[in-house]
């Protein structure tokens, strides 16, 4: 919205701030106070005054006949006279006009009267994806949903958007699922049940499971993040619901914190139909996302999922010094004959959201899955303008940075998509580093989990480095290196762990239990005795007896062995959940 603010002697009447189209003509005895992301406007002698400008103070001495502010087009007498008067013009002051007939000892500058919305957690409303079959981490999500793999000794995924939209202050958080989903559901339910409306306000946590209505579209299960969205688009249309203008999508597999309100208040600041956060990305993982492009002014101008070969190359940014460099070593500064020897994309308009040489080491910008739509673009796009389209990465997003305003948001702090064995793995064994580069305590942001009342860890004689411990556990006489021991869980006398993620135990059984069990050669939870375990997951409630070996000293990649207990993925050992390994086995 565009200001006019009038001072009581530039005109003969006394006015009030009124509001202005782009191409009002305005009195050159006027002052023009412009908010941040008006459109353009033009003067009664055609001097442009361009948009985006912040407000400021201006000097009553300073203000001869000339104009401040980002930008000036138009009239050249009236810069040649505010040259004479060797003002510079700066950014982010007062945008003033002024004739040498006005009085000046009579001048009044009026204070901005608006400033810059504040975004409001009350106003967003998150969804969290959990619906997916969890193919990538399979067997972990052979009984369960992806949120509700176990992470970090005793946190579970979906603890992680649950626990940033409560440390952001939204508390208005759908959960979507449709796989496995029980054990997702209890966890939900134990940890985060907003006491029956006590002490959270209008909060609340809803699970939206996939459901089959009458009519065609009612009978599919969910086709893809979009689709997911699409079938419940009808609860923001509930009464209680009708004040959400914000809309943020989060995705139940990933590692980080994030205070989504810098994320919404970046959407609101730029006027944003759409918010993508996004963050720098190396080759290697390059092609496994979304990569986007962004103009200088943040908004992306190119959205492509997951691309290979050629559209894989047209993604990297490249800062203008390197294409400098590149240009004197070849004598030539073409953009496309560099392209064309070197394999490298032209920073042409692209925004460089980063240093020159950290885009050297992240020469790509991927979109993290995690979105913030108004509330009317995202029914428009979903009910309407793409009713077909099932994804958001692949379908929807391609075609709305085209059409609609969709910023990008870089996320400069640890971030880490937990979509294959390999990368779940390394990013459990990354949290026992010193220091890490993610930790799950902070006191000013912790995570939640489902409180289980257990006792403190008990541990007799253990050699223990590197490792974290959660807490109930067991450890008699073992060694722990640089792994992670869950809940409940159980290690006997001469037993190692080494690069090893041990899930842990949801039940405890007593030593009555366990000697019965030993003494019929059977076998209890937990490790027995002088077994040693290498570069495995070990999942919940498993049985490892004694005098085993799990290294697969072999190096095989991949192999399923389900009747045996254990699968191999990406040369990662997985004992499946309640799998049974008798003694003196060697994998």
């Amino acid at each position: 919205m565009l200001i006019a603010t009038t001072a009581r002697a530039f005109t003969d009447s006394a006015t009030s701030p009124v509001a202005c189209s782009a191409s009002l003509s305005l009195s050159l005895s006027t002052i023009l106070t412009l908010h941040k992301g008006t459109a353009a406007a033009m003067d009664a002698r055609g001097v442009g005054l361009k948009a985006n400008v912040c407000f400021g103070r201006a000097k009553r001495r300073s203000l001869g006949s000339g104009i401040w502010g980002e930008g000036v087009r138009g009239c050249p007498e009236i810069l040649k006279r505010r040259s004479s008067f060797g003002v510079r013009i700066k950014t982010g002051v007062a945008l003033a006009v002024l004739t040498s007939d006005v009085n000046q000892e009579t001048m009044v500058f009026r204070a901005p009267m608006f400033g810059n919305e504040t975004a409001d957690p009350k106003s967003v409303a998150s969804m969290i994806l959990g619906g997916g079959n969890g193919s990538q981490l399979f067997p972990l999500t052979n009984t369960r949903a992806t949120p509700a793999v176990p992470i970090g000794g005793c946190y579970r995924l979906i603890d992680i958007p649950m626990s940033n939209c409560i440390n952001s202050g939204i508390n208005k958080i759908f959960i979507m699922t449709q796989f496995n989903s029980a054990s997702l559901n209890r966890h939900l339910s134990r940890t985060y049940n907003f006491g029956n409306g006590i002490n959270f306000g209008d909060g609340f946590v809803e699970v939206l499971a996939a459901t089959q209505t009458s009519g065609e579209a009612g009978m599919g299960w969910f086709q893809g993040t979009a689709d997911a969205v699409r079938q419940f688009t009808w609860v923001f249309e509930d009464n209680k619901n009708k004040n959400i203008e914000h809309i943020l999508i989060l995705s139940g597999d990933q590692l980080y914190r994030m205070d989504y309100m810098d994320l919404v208040q970046k959407h609101i600041d730029t006027n944003a139909d759409i918010t993508v956060s996004c963050v720098p990305v190396d080759h290697s993982r390059a092609s496994d996302y979304g990569l986007v492009k962004m103009d200088k002014a943040g908004r992306i101008a190119q959205f492509s999922e997951k691309p290979k070969g050629v559209d894989l190359e047209a993604m990297v940014i490249v800062c203008k010094v390197i294409m400098f460099l590149l240009s004197i070593l070849i004598g030539t500064t073409d953009n496309k004959e560099i392209n064309y020897i070197y394999g490298v994309q032209s920073y042409g308009g692209t925004f460089l959201p980063m240093s020159c040489q950290d885009s050297l080491k992240y020469p790509y910008i991927a979109s993290m899955g995690v979105y913030v739509f108004r509330r009317d673009i995202l029914l428009k796009l979903l009910r309407w303008k793409y009713p077909k389209s099932n994804d958001f990465g692949s379908d929807i997003l391609p075609s709305a940075v085209k059409e609609h305003n969709v910023q990008g948001y870089m996320f400069n702090d640890y971030w880490e998509d937990i979509g294959t064995i390999r990368s779940f793995f390394d990013a459990n064994l990354a949290l026992t580093e010193q220091p890490p580069n993610f930790e799950f305590y902070d006191p000013m942001t912790p995570f939640y989990t489902s409180p289980r009342f257990l006792p403190p860890t008990k541990i007799e004689k253990c050699r223990v480095v590197d490792a974290i411990v959660s807490h109930g556990c067991f450890l008699r006489e073992c060694g722990i290196e640089r792994s992670i021991v869950g809940v409940r869980s159980r290690l006997d006398y001469g037993s190692e762990l080494k690069d090893t993620m041990m899930m842990g135990a949801d039940i405890y059984e007593t030593e009555a239990e366990i000697a019965s069990l030993l003494a019929d050669g059977k076998v209890p939870i937990g490790v027995g005795q002088n077994t040693k375990i290498r570069n495995c997951i070990v999942d919940m409630n498993a049985r490892i007896g004694k005098n085993i070996v799990i290294q697969n000293k072999d190096g095989v990649q991949e192999a399923d062995r389900p009747s045996e207990g254990f699968y191999i993925r990406s040369g990662i050992t997985i004992v499946v959940k309640n799998a049974t390994i008798k003694d003196g086995t060697i994998i």
